[in-house]
């Protein structure tokens, strides 16, 4: 299988008010846009895709109907210290401080209107105790 794109899909209760929550505070833009669903993309890269989805819609098994949960999105980010901010600022939730971690990554937790939580990283160098369970092409911070 040749994958020719890959993106999560959210299912809310609450289309309008998810799409403008990631418009507002992660610079998405819509490419399609109804009532029942809007596709986004990252006004920076048109390789980040987003779509938010009426999680009761007829176009969804009635067995996978509902919201989203049990899920965790990574945004990477250039300047994670100024994401934090910004949100911050803007009156997010922080669930997790920003931090250093010995993995290799400097982050923080926020989340959506869904509960969906949201963790924006900047990929540091590891610590010496985490760099064995790198691939070497995967340490390149």
């Amino acid at each position: 299988m040749k994958t020719t794109s890959y993106y999560p899909v959210l299912m809310t209760g609450d289309v309008a008010g998810t799409t403008a929550f990631y418009v507002e505070h992660f610079r998405f833009r819509p490419l399609f846009e109804s009532d029942w669903y809007v596709h986004l993309q990252s006004s920076e890269d048109k390789r980040v895709n987003l779509g938010i989805v009426q999680g009761d819609h007829e176009t969804i098994p009635a067995e996978g109907r509902g919201r989203a949960s049990g899920l965790l999105i990574n945004f990477e980010v250039k300047d994670v210290d100024a994401v934090h901010e910004r949100l911050v600022a803007a009156g997010l939730p922080i669930l997790r401080s920003l931090r250093d971690e010995a993995f290799g990554q400097r982050h923080f937790i926020t989340r959506d209107p869904n509960g969906v939580l949201i963790d924006v990283i900047r990929p540091i160098p590891p610590s010496e105790e985490f760099l064995p369970q790198f691939a070497p092409e995967a340490v390149g911070v």
